[in-house]
């Protein structure tokens, strides 16, 4: 099947199908990676229509239906990653590398010098996805009840 999407940055009226996907998708990496206490699953509406006013939120539409997501947020040459999701029905096909390509030409353009996130160190699909995407692990905590690995990825 051929499937051609765009992304674009999230507008406040997208807020309720970026809460949708992020519902679904982060219960789904809590299941997968043995969760109870995910974050990301606590968040409302109104928590997500702030983030797109605050930060930059991108989103990959399939005929103008959101299924995947990404949050950054700059602080100085710094930047950090979050709420990245992919609906599951629509990954492996490229969505979730070119939102982190996206985020990466969003990053180098504002003159960031280093990127992070976190993930469930367990989780062995995402932490070769982001090790595909040029991340390192810097450090695992155990700080909300799991193995939480800091990833860090270095832009030149």
């Amino acid at each position: 099947m051929d499937y051609s999407f765009i992304i674009r940055q999230a507008e406040v009226s997208d807020a309720g199908d970026v809460y949708a996907i992020i519902q679904k998708a982060f219960r789904e990496y809590a299941e997968a990676a043995g969760l109870t206490n995910v974050e990301a699953l606590k968040e409302t509406p109104a928590d997500i229509e702030k983030a797109i006013r605050e930060k930059v939120v991108y989103i990959a539409l399939i005929d103008k239906v959101i299924v995947g997501t990404v949050r950054v947020d700059i602080t100085g040459d710094t930047a950090y990653i979050s709420r990245f999701a992919v609906n599951s029905s629509h990954r492996n096909i490229g969505i979730g590398k070119s939102l982190m390509n996206l985020v990466d030409k969003y990053l180098i353009s504002k003159n960031v010098r280093q990127v992070s996130l976190h993930t469930a160190s367990k989780y062995g699909a995402l932490m070769r996805f982001y090790y595909g995407r040029g991340f390192y692990v810097e450090s695992v905590s155990h700080d909300r009840g799991y193995p939480r690995a800091r990833l860090v990825k270095d832009y030149p």
